[in-house]
């Protein structure tokens, strides 16, 4: 079994889930009691959310590339960003070290193909839902056509990630506006909706939803076990 190194904290509330599902997974796959070989290099998040709303990326960056870094060092054999938005930086974090790094887009736009969609709704943050990191990937090299909210709408997801969901805080309210958004992309055309934010999956789940829902947290989680099983 590969170790898999994570960079997590970003925030911590879904960093506990990438932790539960790597392991369940692994016992499901191994059965008894097994689990996986793991190392969690979890960030400040503090420090992380104000250098994104600063645009300070490069900033960030060299946090991310220390803490890739470390589990290298740490003895990682596969490193994951436990989070959609700070794979902005997936390029520049994947240069400074000499093992491979699973990026979330990926692991997501096969789960997607796999179920024969073509065209996805895309929830996140403001920077993963504007910014063509993460949707210019799914459509360059997936060929997936990418539909977002309406910029009011982005608003609202954005503001309940960082003020309510980071915060461990699970609101009644923003779960029917997150349904709501999700039936108005549908009504656009689309397929399915990717979760793309770690901590969305915490909010809303599929009976919220007319049509598939991809959570890239459990998507991700499973990608890296995936990958850590391999011979």
């Amino acid at each position: 079994m590969k170790t898999i190194g994570l960079i997590g904290g970003m925030s911590w509330e879904s960093s506990i889930e990438y932790y539960r599902i790597i392991n369940e997974t692994v016992r499901e796959q191994l059965g008894g009691l097994h689990s996986a070989k793991s190392i969690m290099y979890s960030v400040e998040f503090a420090e992380i959310e104000a250098l994104q709303h600063q645009d300070r990326w490069e900033d960030a960056a060299q946090i991310m590339i220390g803490a890739a870094q470390s589990l290298e060092r740490g003895g990682a054999d596969v490193v994951i960003i436990c989070t959609n938005t700070m794979h902005k930086l997936y390029d520049i974090v994947q240069q400074s070290i000499r093992i491979p790094m699973l990026h979330i887009a990926d692991a997501t736009a096969e789960a997607i193909q796999a179920k024969g969609i073509n065209k996805i709704g895309l929830l996140g943050t403001r920077f993963t839902m504007e910014e063509d990191f993460y949707k210019g990937r799914l459509t360059d090299k997936y060929g997936l056509e990418v539909i977002t909210p309406s910029a009011a709408e982005m608003e609202i997801v954005h503001s309940v990630i960082y003020h309510e969901l980071c915060a461990g805080i699970i609101k009644s309210d923003s779960k029917q506006k997150h349904a709501d958004i999700i039936t108005r992309l549908v009504a656009d055309g689309a397929q399915g909706v990717i979760l793309g934010c770690t901590e969305i999956g915490l909010l809303v789940s599929q009976a919220d939803s007319p049509v598939p829902l991809f959570d890239t947290t459990e998507i991700h989680a499973r990608a890296a076990v995936e990958y850590a099983l391999e011979p």
